[in-house]
């Protein structure tokens, strides 16, 4: 019989690789907490249009990457694709739109279907951090300190590049798009099919293509800074001044685009040279639009995405706190490990690390306590229950003493063990 395998592009995370999520998400957690921004989460599953709308119904992510499925009531319901979609969709259906600024940040799962590759998985881990209400460059350079403060938490801002640009605002595209489309033209024959179909509906969204051929011609395409109004030019040097001001460093890349309309201004990329082609660590920008787009009013918002995947990748053994060195229980054998349960209970509602050793002689159980890498063994068998006491043997040294029940805790405290 051929042994089960999980779905293919989604894997297993093992305690060790779960202990680098686990240290990524409370970092975010703790950062974003003590900006004012609240943790909330949105459903795994949402309605198709919830991502239709906002994304586009020509857009890779929509048209080939979501998991998709009917409902018994005939409803297309999808496996959420990213967070800011539903974060969003969130504020207009709970009635807080009318409560900004809104301040939220969100960790959890994502789904896409497409080629497994090495940082870019089927099931993939994202962190998010969204601002609404805030039209002031000063929310740009907020959500952006946030994620350099990560970054620099996780110590890996010497190892990233934060890469920023401007998007402008409708008046600016507008006026690039004009050009953008006269240009490509002249390379419609070249142009994949998916760009030739952008071009009439959308044409910004060809500056996402991941088509080489696309690339290539794009080479060439006018810049959409050279197209910026006055009021675009100021808003993008206030955040620079912003992120000098804060001694945040960056370099501007005007090929940083976002393909969608409702995006606007800032667009931000934190990058590395160590993942590959799958360079981005984390991304976000400005969408002011976003919330009209689903129905909702014109609410200004600005937040980013980060790959926790991608992050965890980067973490070395020197970036993770150390482990918590165990106690551990060690009955003599079967008779007494009700006793020993009874005492790590004990121990463990007093904030302590307990762990106990399971089957055989005294001989086999230390071996399992020195493999787990405990620094103290709470030995117990027929002469420490009948006289009320307890062994505790130092792993380290051998050094064994002979403790009263009730002298447990203190003599614990008093060799700082916690």
């Amino acid at each position: 019989m051929t042994a089960l395998q999980p779905v293919r592009g989604m894997h297993d995370l093992l305690p060790s690789e779960h202990k680098k999520y686990a240290i990524i998400i409370d970092k975010v957690r703790k950062i974003a907490s003590l900006s004012g921004f609240a943790e909330m989460a949105t459903p795994l599953m949402e309605f198709k249009d919830v991502f239709k709308r906002t994304l586009g119904d020509v857009s890779d992510i929509v048209t080939k990457e979501m998991y998709e499925i009917a409902d018994r009531g005939g409803e297309s319901i999808v496996l959420r694709p990213e967070g800011t979609a539903g974060i969003a969709r969130a504020i207009i259906s709970n009635g807080l739109t009318q409560s900004t600024p809104l301040k939220y940040f969100y960790a959890g799962p994502m789904f896409r279907y497409e080629r497994p590759q090495k940082g870019r998985l089927r099931q993939l881990h994202q962190i998010g951090v969204e601002l609404f209400g805030v039209a002031d460059p000063v929310g740009d350079v907020e959500v952006i300190a946030l994620a350099y403060d990560l970054l620099k938490t996780l110590d890996l801002s010497h190892r990233t590049t934060l890469e920023i640009n401007t998007l402008g605002d409708e008046e600016s595209r507008k006026r690039y798009r004009d050009l953008l489309v006269t240009y490509l033209k002249d390379h419609h024959a070249a142009l994949s099919p998916d760009s030739q179909l952008r071009l009439d509906r959308n044409p910004l969204r060809i500056l996402d293509s991941k088509d080489e051929g696309d690339k290539k011609i794009l080479k060439g395409a006018p810049l959409l800074v050279d197209s910026l109004n006055a009021f675009s030019q100021e808003m993008f040097l206030k955040i620079q001044e912003g992120l000098k001001f804060l001694e945040i460093p960056f370099m501007i890349n005007p090929h940083i685009v976002r393909g969608l309309d409702y995006y606007c201004h800032i667009a931000f990329e934190a990058t590395t040279t160590e993942l590959g082609s799958q360079g981005a660590v984390l991304a976000g920008g400005r969408y002011d639009g976003l919330v009209s787009t689903m129905g909702g009013p014109s609410i200004p918002g600005v937040g980013w995405a980060g790959g926790i995947d991608r992050l965890a990748m980067m973490l070395f053994e020197d970036n993770l706190p150390p482990l918590t060195r165990p106690l551990v229980v060690v009955p003599m054998n079967e008779d007494f490990d009700m006793k020993g349960l009874e005492l790590a209970q004990r121990l463990r509602v007093q904030g302590f690390t307990v762990e106990m050793t399971y089957g055989g002689a005294l001989g086999k159980r230390l071996k399992k306590a020195n493999k787990i890498n405990a620094s103290y063994a709470f030995i117990i068998g027929e002469e420490e229950v009948s006289s009320g006491r307890v062994t505790l043997k130092n792993l380290d040294t051998g050094e064994q003493v002979q403790l009263a029940q009730d002298q447990v805790e203190a003599t614990l405290k008093e060799r700082g063990i916690q």
